[in-house]
Parts: C-alpha cells; structure tokens; sequence
C-alpha cells in the first residue's frame, strides 16, 4: 500500500509520515508549486511537486492512485473520484470517505457554496485539535491494517 497526501493544506504530514514508517508504507506527498516548502526534508518521503494550474495536484494523485492504496485529502470531489477506483480515502480529521457518505458530503458542499454566493456567511472548518489528531490516528491504523 502506497500513502498519497495531498500535501497543498495538510496540517498532519508530520504524524502521516510518522505512521507510515511505522506501518511500512511508502509515503508521497503532492503539492503545487505555490505551497512548495523545503521544510520537509526526509528521505522516506517522495515529494512531486506540479504546476499552479487549478486542480493539478487532484490529477497528479488520480493518476498515481491504484486500488488498495490509501489518500489523505480534505477535498470532498477528489475523495469522489478515488473511491471509484477503489482507493481508501481518509481526511487529516480522521474522516474516512465511503461510497455510503460521499454523496451527502458533496452535496453539503454544493449547498454551502449555493448559500456563499447568494450573499449568505457560512461557518468555515473549526481549528484541527488533539482529538481531530487522535481520530485520523485511529482511522489510519483501521485503514492500514484492513
């Protein structure tokens, strides 16, 4: 099993390398050039690094993505897409994608931003906390070993 992040706003690449070391699986981490950073500097990790364009990083984890490996991503259309290729998909809050979710989620989605644009405010993400930490541990050793 391969570990693909979407590394453009993942707060836990630290704790998902750490875990995949553990667990013996290979980790690559996808980001734009915009959020490029060399603090990452470890060798058991591969970094690609694509363009600006809108969505790149989605089509570069698309097209590395095989069934049976796992995503971390926050992007509701990507976790979409995955699951139809049988990849396991897990958010950096510990929520694990299924084909039984994923269309309220989308929906959700696609409701809130009906509402943004008609001129209402819509409550945006609380801030990641220890137990938001602790649920994506829990959820990742479950997705590993299953």
């Amino acid at each position: 099993m391969q570990i693909l992040v979407d590394g453009d706003a993942c707060p836990i690449k630290d704790l998902i390398i750490d875990l995949a070391v553990k667990y013996s699986c290979r980790v690559t981490i996808i980001s734009s050039i915009a959020h490029w950073s060399n603090r990452l500097n470890d060798k058991s990790v591969k970094e690609v690094t694509v363009d600006s364009n809108p969505e790149a990083a989605d089509m570069k984890i698309i097209n590395l993505a095989c069934s049976g490996d796992l995503v971390i991503t926050q992007d509701y259309g990507l976790a979409a897409l995955l699951l139809e290729q049988e990849v396991k998909v897990l958010s950096p809050r510990g929520k694990v994608f299924t084909n039984q979710n994923i269309d309220y989620l989308l929906a959700k989605r696609h409701h809130s931003a009906k509402l943004r644009r008609s001129g209402h405010k819509t409550k945006g993400p609380s801030q990641y906390s220890k137990q938001d930490r602790r649920r994506f541990k829990t959820a990742f050793i479950k997705l590993v070993n299953s």
